[in-house]
Order: C-alpha cells, then structure tokens, then sequence
C-alpha cells in the first residue's frame, strides 16, 4: 500500500483520515423489543474482528443467538470503513503528486528499493560465513588423505600451547615460594621492628607482582593461541584448494606424514598424564511400560576430565581417539559430558577451573575460547534474569505466589548473575579428546544427601539435558555416576539404591540414545 512507501510529506495525509472514531450501530429484536447497540470504534482497527465481538457479547451480556449475525456485520463494517480510508489516502496522494507536493522520482525511488528488499528474486544473496566455509573445508580434509596430518599439526601446536603452561606454572611457583619466604622473615619479625601494617602493606605488594605476572602470562598465552588459530585456519585453506588443483604434483609431499618430523612433548614438570588401568562394564537396559527404549551403558573408573585431556605421547591408540573426535566434529554423532558445577558462571575454583585450565593446554580452532563462551553465556543468564525478574513483579502474579516462590524470587534478586540448581549452559569445543559439547550442570548440597528425589533439580536438569541431546544429534553422553565427580565415605549404599531407581525417569525421553561410548 501507498500508505507504507511515501514520503514524509505524504504522511500527513494519513492523519486525516486514521485516528478517527466511527460508530458501530447494530440493531436486533428480542421478541416484540427492538434494541440498538452503538460501538466508539478507532480506526484503523488493530484487534481482530474475531476477539472483538467475543468482548462486545461479554460486555453487554448479549443474547447468544445474534453472536453469528453481530460477528459478519461487525466484520463487514471495519472492512467497509478501511476500504473508504484507503481510498480517500489514495486519492490525497494522487492529488499531492499531481500539485507537486510530493517529488516524483524520491517516490519512484522509494518503491522500487522497497520492491527490491522485500522481493526474493531482487533481493541479494546472502554473504557466506567464514565459519561456515572454514567448517566444510575441514570436514572434506579429516575425511580424506590429509586427515593424518592435521591430527600431527594439531598435536604439535597442543605441545607448544602446553610447554609454554608449564613455563608460566614454574615461574609462578618460583615467584609463590620467593614471597613466603618473604613473608615468613616479615612474620618472625612482627611485633619486634615491623607492625602489622608492614604485613599488610607486603602482602597487597605480592599479591600485585602475582597479578601482574599472571596477566603478562595471560595475554602471551592469549596471543599465541590466536596465532595458532589464524595459521591453522589458513593453511586448512590453501592444502584445500591445493587438493582442488589436479596439477599440483607437489601435493603429496605436502600432506605426506613423517613421524620424526612431529614434536614430541618433553617429559618435564611431570604435566603427563599416564595411562591409568580402567575398570570398566557395559550392558544394555530396556526402559518402559509401553513404548520401550533401549539404551546401552558403559560403567568406567575415570575421572570426567579424562575424557578431555589430550595426551602428550602421541601413540596410534591415542591418535585414534582423536582421530575420532574430530571425523565427528561436523556430523550426527556427536560426543557431550556432563560437569557438576556450583551457581556462578565462570572458571575460578574447582571442576570449572580445572576443566578451563584442560581447554586452554590446546588451541581451540573451530570454536571460541572458553573464557569468551563464558562471558556470552553470563549475558544470556543476566538478560533471561531481567525477563523472569519483571514477570515475577507483575500484579497478576502478586497474589498467587506462595512462599517457596518468594524465596526464589529473593534468591533470583540476590544473585542476579547466578544460575539456580538445575539449569545449566552449554560450551562447545573441538581441542578436547573425546568430546564435542559440555554440560554444565549446576547442583547444590542436596545431591550429597540421602534425600534426592525424581523432582529434585539436579534430575531435573539431566533430563532437560538428555531432551537437547536428542534434539541435537548428541547419540554419546557421559554422566558422573552417583551425580558425584568425587568418592567419598558420605555417599551410602541407600542413594545408590535410591539413584538406581530413578533411571526410568531420567531416561523418560520421547526417542532413542545410544550412550555407549564409540571406542
């Protein structure tokens, strides 16, 4: 409609006939009385005639058997109406054009950019994504020839990324026993010649040279990832265009593997992980009254981050892992874990540091860093708390609240950044050994004790966990059994029992998972 495209001076013309209030006149008898309903009505109209007559029943306490009639009449008279105000606009701007008012060629113009945008034939082709292109690249390569040597380029730069860790921990480590040295003269000495304010004044001096000396270390580390990362990147292009090339004879020679020419890490500073004797059992369970699914388990003696620590000897065994993880990376079959984290979003202390501190020994090529995955998943947590915040505010809402919302809405405003137990966010990744995607599950106290239930939000949390892994081809999860990353004297053979129970309603999932891990 003309309405849409014309210019400012145009415009005017619509406030002569919108806005206006017309009347509805219905008339209607009920046995020998004849009654008249008149409706103020602002056009143009913006609620549907549908919604409309409903109230207009309800507000007037309407008989029903005129509802059909009221409705077509109701219908006809705003489509009557908005057709005379399209009409009478039209005609306003035909005679703004013909008078000059209104310059020709900005109105041509502004018809044929709109046409142009809203018309698919006319409208330009999407740009294609970087990381769209860098994606399919790397799936034609790890599925061909050369998929050996991108594994033996990843491992070299993982070697160099690690060593350069184990430089910053043993500088770190010098400058820690070099200041308790200081502090333990600076103690012996309080009380005697030194107060406690010279304590207080050396201990603000060692906690700065520890911050500068970790943001020096930081940033190198930071700095040398992403060169890593814009390398790799581009040579995965140009071997891909170089396989493109059927005359390129130098090829060969260029995706050719020698195992001496690849890096083996240095034994120092004891980072290697050795190869620890698993135990492990797997079987197949069938879950369900009616519509039974099958799912195929495999119990393992290993630590959760097992599954993401990179190995420093690069033996075949250990390739093939790899090898794996990345021919999946791009695919249907994708790999998670599930990580028990406490209420805030960051990488400071426990699992969260010590899986953080794994995805940095290894440059992550295809996805952002942790640390940037965690800054976005903290904005998403404070935009959805601002959202839940103000309808939990709402005086609808006031007077059907009881106390156990109350006290979540005080626990919501208190951590206003924080995640409540059961929800959990989600990183990807494709540097670490054995899976694609990490679970993030926030858990409180109440998984230790013996009172867990099937409404509790740590199961909760894993089943909305297991309904994103069939909506989103992850066919591998690994879970921490007994919903502990750690053994201990406190779990009792009654929550094993009571967690063992609780199977049918963890799994309770609309479609099949295979969680057997694909080794």
């Amino acid at each position: 409609m003309t309405a849409t495209l014309e210019p400012d001076k145009m415009k005017a013309n619509q406030d002569k006939f919108y806005g206006r209030e017309r009347e509805f006149v219905y008339k209607f008898n009920v046995g020998s009385q004849c009654f008249e309903l008149t409706v103020p009505l602002k056009f143009p109209v913006k609620e549907n005639p549908n919604n409309l007559h409903g109230r207009l029943m309800l507000l007037h306490n309407l008989p029903c058997f005129i509802e059909s009639d009221l409705k077509e009449s109701l219908s006809q008279f705003i489509e009557e109406e908005s057709l005379r105000d399209y009409d009478r606009e039209a005609e306003a701007a035909l005679e703004a054009l013909k008078s000059g008012e209104v310059d020709l060629h900005q109105l041509t113009s502004a018809w044929a950019k709109t046409y142009a945008e809203t018309t698919l034939e006319h409208a330009r082709p999407e740009e294609p994504s970087w990381d769209e292109d860098f994606a399919d690249v790397y799936h034609d390569l790890i599925h061909s020839p050369a998929s050996e040597t991108l594994l033996n380029l990843e491992h070299n730069y993982f070697v160099s990324i690690s060593e350069l860790i184990g430089e910053r921990d043993v500088e770190l480590k010098k400058l820690r026993e070099r200041q308790g040295a200081e502090m333990d003269k600076v103690m012996q000495e309080l009380g005697k010649s030194l107060t406690d304010q010279d304590v207080n004044s050396l201990a603000a001096q060692h906690f700065e040279s520890q911050q500068v000396l970790e943001n020096k270390w930081t940033s190198e580390l930071k700095q040398s990832t992403a060169i890593q990362k814009q390398e790799y990147q581009e040579w995965v292009i140009k071997l891909h265009q170089d396989l493109k090339n059927p005359n390129n004879k130098s090829i060969s020679e260029e995706i050719k593997v020698q195992p001496s020419q690849f890096r083996e890490s240095v034994e120092a500073n004891g980072r290697i992980y050795e190869d620890q004797r698993k135990l492990e059992e797997s079987f197949t369970i069938h879950l369900g009254a009616q519509l039974k699914t099958m799912h195929n388990l495999r119990l393992l003696r290993a630590d959760m981050l097992d599954f993401c620590k990179h190995k420093r000897n690069h033996r075949s065994g250990v390739k093939l892992h790899r090898l794996q993880t990345a021919l999946s990376l791009y695919s249907a079959s994708l790999c998670g874990l599930v990580l028990l984290v406490d209420n805030r979003i960051n990488s400071y202390s426990g699992i969260k540091r010590d899986f953080a501190t794994v995805c940095q020994e290894c440059t992550d090529f295809h996805f952002p860093r942790i640390e940037e995955q965690l800054e976005i998943v903290q904005q998403v947590v404070l935009y959805a708390r601002t959202q839940r915040r103000s309808k939990l505010k709402e005086p609808n809402d006031s007077g059907n609240r009881n106390g156990g919302n109350d006290d979540k809405t005080k626990n919501i405003e208190r951590n206003y950044s924080n995640i409540l137990p059961g929800e959990f966010y989600i990183t990807r990744h494709s540097n670490l050994s054995e899976i694609h995607v990490a679970f993030h599950l926030c858990v409180d106290d109440n998984v230790r004790s013996g009172n867990i239930t099937a409404r509790d939000p740590a199961i909760m949390g894993l089943r909305n966990i297991l309904k994103v892994c069939c909506t989103h081809d992850i066919t591998t999860i690994s879970i921490p059994l007994l919903l502990v990353h750690d053994m201990s004297e406190s779990i009792s053979e009654e929550m094993f029992y009571q967690l063992s129970n609780m199977l049918p309603q963890i799994f309770r999932v609309s479609s099949t998972l295979t969680l057997t891990s694909k080794h």
